[in-house]
């Protein structure tokens, strides 16, 4: 009996234990892995000079992945695109390869930057900014250079801008960054806006950047932004160079124009249209009709026409801009012809400080204010002026505008007549104005050292909403009626004096104007006034 006894307590205690175990759950793992990877020694060994391999292994630590490596390496000087393999890539390693395929230059130093693209393979840990550097010949060099990246209109610069230098030569002229690589390079990568390059070599550089869309260290002005220093740097050097982005307007070129309706065809365009003229060189009659207006979206003039002789399959014109010249012959399909259609700028809400246009698609040649009437929700007749806007081919219709109001703009037929001889229907459109306090106001003062200057109100995706030119000192600038929102302030100084922003030109040697930004992000309330004065601009 006590050995059962004894036996049955053993039991109890045996289960009794193994429950307790129970209880304890199951392993946590422990705490997340946050050490990076580390380099362990690598064949040829760092910084190695009279480098003659075709092959470089890298030992790391701990089992490492290859990460966003095509935008993250930088290669200085450049090997070119396929004159080097980095495997493995995908899968998992405790080294990567370099196999160089590519011959390198005599007597350089070269630097591989791997940026963040060498992470931990579990929890991607990545070894920042780890450089493997050699020289082809007997030291390596070992001179600095640094600066800042800005933008020349947004308020902060893009990622991955590519900062350049081309020595200065027998070789070098003010084309090579069009058609050859850099002697140096580095990137600002995806969180910087200040550069180094490093590993130099004492000699006197042009210092180039480039927001590099093609990644292919040459510059492509219908893609790239470009930035530069105006003067030869010269390695050694103590000073920091501060380079401004921009984007050029291309050249002038126009492009294969298309029929796009019956009677009319679209001539696009690259740079500035200003100036540039379509003629139509094919035997046309004499009572041939063309008219020209802009695309609303596209860089593109659209070429209306009527009156040609019966059967024509072609037709032939020539597109030229001051020396530029260049025939295109333009075959024709029975195709729709557009209808006129109005479109109006608001529909419901318009702003008390704005005012009604109603765009045409097809030209408009004749109106008729007339056949146009406006009146107030008290069915009073509102007075209002109208102007042909030629510059999107619209009907601009100013009338004044007051709080609480519900406006009815009524087009009789033939209000407005197009260029092929239709004439609108019978429209009405309703407008209503909000409150005045539903809109909040701001007042700035700015003491500007030259003049003139143009004061904008931006939104956050940099769209100006208000703006007002100045020619000469003035106490304060009012802007009402700004709907609630985030805004920034920026002032252009406008030094050529032609009402806007002129970007650069890099062959030219000419800066973009300069922009400058208040840089306090603010908030417009509804029933606001937001009274500030502009310092400390960047």
């Amino acid at each position: 009996m006590r050995q059962r006894f004894i036996y049955f307590s053993l039991v109890f205690f045996l289960i009794l234990s193994l429950m307790n175990c129970a209880k304890r759950g199951f392993p946590t793992g422990g705490d997340p892995d946050k050490t990076p990877p580390k380099m362990v020694k690598s064949q040829p060994e760092e910084f190695s000079t009279n480098f003659n391999e075709k092959r470089i292994r890298i030992y790391f630590d701990e089992y490492i992945k290859v990460k966003d490596i095509q935008k993250q390496l930088i290669i200085s000087p450049p090997i070119k695109d396929g004159g080097y393999i980095i495997y493995p890539q995908g899968s998992a390693s405790k080294y990567i390869d370099i196999q160089i395929i590519d011959s390198l230059q005599p007597n350089t130093t070269y630097s591989f930057n791997f940026g963040q693209s060498i992470v931990d393979n579990n929890e991607n840990n990545p070894y920042d900014y780890f450089k493997y550097v050699f020289s082809t010949g007997p030291y390596i060099d070992s001179l600095e250079v640094s600066g800042t990246i800005e933008d020349a209109l947004n308020r902060k610069p893009e990622d991955f801008v590519s900062v350049m230098l081309y020595a200065i030569d027998s070789t070098y002229n003010d084309s090579t960054v069009y058609k050859k690589t850099p002697t140096y390079i580095t990137n600002t990568l995806d969180s910087l806006t200040e550069f180094k390059l490093s590993n130099l070599r004492a000699g006197t550089y042009k210092m180039i950047a480039l927001k590099d869309v093609s990644n292919n260290y040459v510059f492509n002005p219908s893609r790239d932004k470009i930035g530069y220093v105006e003067q030869e740097v010269t390695i050694p050097t103590d000073s920091s160079y501060t380079i401004t982005l921009f984007k050029e307007i291309p050249a002038f070129k126009a492009t294969r124009p298309a029929q796009i309706s019956k009677k009319m065809i679209a001539f696009g365009y690259e740079g500035e249209v200003d100036s540039m003229n379509i003629t139509v060189t094919s035997d046309v009659p004499k009572d041939f009709r063309y008219a020209i207006t802009r695309d609303p979206e596209k860089d593109t003039l659209r070429y209306w026409f009527d009156n040609i002789k019966p059967k024509t399959d072609s037709l032939v014109f020539t597109v030229s801009k001051g020396n530029y010249s260049k025939d295109f012959t333009v075959k024709l399909k029975d195709i729709e012809r557009d209808s006129m259609t109005l479109t109006p700028n608001y529909r419901g809400t318009i702003p008390p400080n704005k005012n009604f246009k109603v765009i045409c698609n097809t030209p408009i040649v004749d109106f008729d204010e007339r056949q146009i009437s406006i009146q107030n929700k008290d069915s009073v007749a509102v007075t209002f002026k109208t102007t042909y806007n030629k510059i999107d081919n619209s009907l601009d219709i100013a009338f004044e505008k007051k709080e609480s109001q519900r406006y009815t703009v009524k087009m009789l037929p033939k209000a407005m007549t197009d260029f092929y001889g239709e004439v609108n229907d019978t429209l009405n459109y309703t407008l209503t104005t909000k409150e005045y306090k539903e809109y909040g106001n701001i007042e700035l003062s700015y003491n500007s050292s030259s003049y003139p200057i143009i004061i904008q109100i931006v939104n956050e995706k940099l769209e100006v909403i208000a703006e007002e030119y100045v020619t000469e000192p003035k106490p304060s600038y009012t802007f009402p009626y700004i709907d609630p929102q985030f805004v920034y302030f920026r002032v252009i100084f406008d030094s050529n004096k032609n009402g806007k922003w002129d970007t650069g030109n890099y062959l030219k040697n000419i800066q973009p104007e300069t922009v400058k930004y208040f840089p306090k992000r603010v908030e417009i309330r509804a029933n606001w006034d937001v009274i500030e004065t502009l310092t400390n601009l960047k």
